[in-house]
């Protein structure tokens, strides 16, 4: 049967929470809009009227998409040119979903979506509808067909993995910014001195070009390694300038709940990179200059008023 105008807002209504679901467990806009399509195309195939809780049916397929998306996932992701990260959501962006809660929050964040591709898909799943969704045990488990016990081992297996990578003390989104400020600061004076002060000793730094944009794929370890490669980031030559057709505009803001660095040049966004900043100085940089993974941060972008950048930077 065809559906009705009922059953359509049924699903546009539950679209932004799939929305956000998707990105969380494919660390994708793309293919999380992607998967939610597929979802309705279901939907639409269904017999809606026998479907008790919409809402259930609606989750229990798209995970099942996105589990089978992970899993092919990995195999392509063998073959991609460089390193690969995920796809950054500028502030303001819906899909980054729900952030109520810490655990909400540090579910979207791009140190943890970054951390999530070393578990397993159904680690994933299960953290991402716990953590972020606060699914009940019971109800994760019939999603994922498995028993309850299971789901909780699952979690706190999914829950270790991630605290393995993450053990350094939190600081709040003014002092953050305040020394991400200082950071452009120091990357803009020419000198390494100041830089490697604002680093801890184990800082590194990778990028995500996806073999279009040139960026440095393997990671670059330790302050002052990291400090040189910053100061040589953001120093003006005309090869860059090249590369990208001009001078981009620097602005520091929030993405995936946490500081950035956005770089803007006619109305595009170039790059972004995502700063982990802690109280021990800044541990990670994460630069995405893929193109294709900053369509949507572009359209984010140009939806607010974002004021007049820094500097311009090459």
């Amino acid at each position: 049967m065809p559906l009705t105008m009922k059953d359509v807002h049924r699903f546009e209504a539950a679209r932004p929470r799939l929305l956000a679901i998707a990105y969380r467990l494919l660390g994708s806009a793309s293919e999380a809009e992607d998967a939610v399509q597929d979802t309705f195309l279901r939907w639409q195939a269904a017999d809606v009227e026998r479907i008790e809780v919409p809402e259930a049916w609606l989750t229990k397929v798209l995970t099942n998409l996105c589990l089978n998306q992970l899993t092919s996932a990995r195999a392509r992701r063998e073959t991609y040119v460089g390193q690969w990260l995920p796809e950054p959501l500028l502030d303001g962006d819906p899909m980054l979903g729900p952030a109520d809660t810490a655990e909400q929050r540090e579910s979207v964040s791009y140190a943890v979506l970054t951390l999530m591709e070393r578990l397993s898909p159904q680690e994933r799943a299960v953290y991402v509808l716990r953590a972020a969704f606060d699914y009940p045990h019971r109800d994760i488990a019939q999603i994922l067909d498995i028993t309850e016990a299971a789901s909780q081992q699952v979690f706190h297996r999914a829950k270790k993995h991630l605290a393995d990578g993450r053990s350094r003390t939190p600081i709040d989104e003014a002092a953050a910014r305040r020394i991400v400020e200082e950071f452009l600061a120091a990357a803009t004076s020419g000198r390494t001195e100041p830089l490697v002060k604002l680093l801890t000793a184990d800082a590194f730094s990778i990028g995500d070009g996806g073999g279009k944009v040139p960026a440095r794929a393997t990671a670059i370890d330790g302050a002052l390694a990291v400090a040189k490669f910053m100061r040589g980031l953001f120093k003006p030559a005309q090869s860059k300038r090249a590369i990208i057709g001009g001078s981009p505009g620097i602005h520091v803001t929030t993405a995936n709940g946490g500081p950035a660095v956005v770089a803007v040049l006619d109305g595009r966004v170039v790059g972004v990179i995502c700063l982990e900043v802690t109280a021990e100085g800044i541990v990670a940089f994460r630069n995405q200059v893929n193109p294709d993974k900053l369509r949507r941060a572009t359209e984010v972008w140009a939806a607010t008023d974002r004021g007049e950048p820094l500097f311009h930077a090459l």
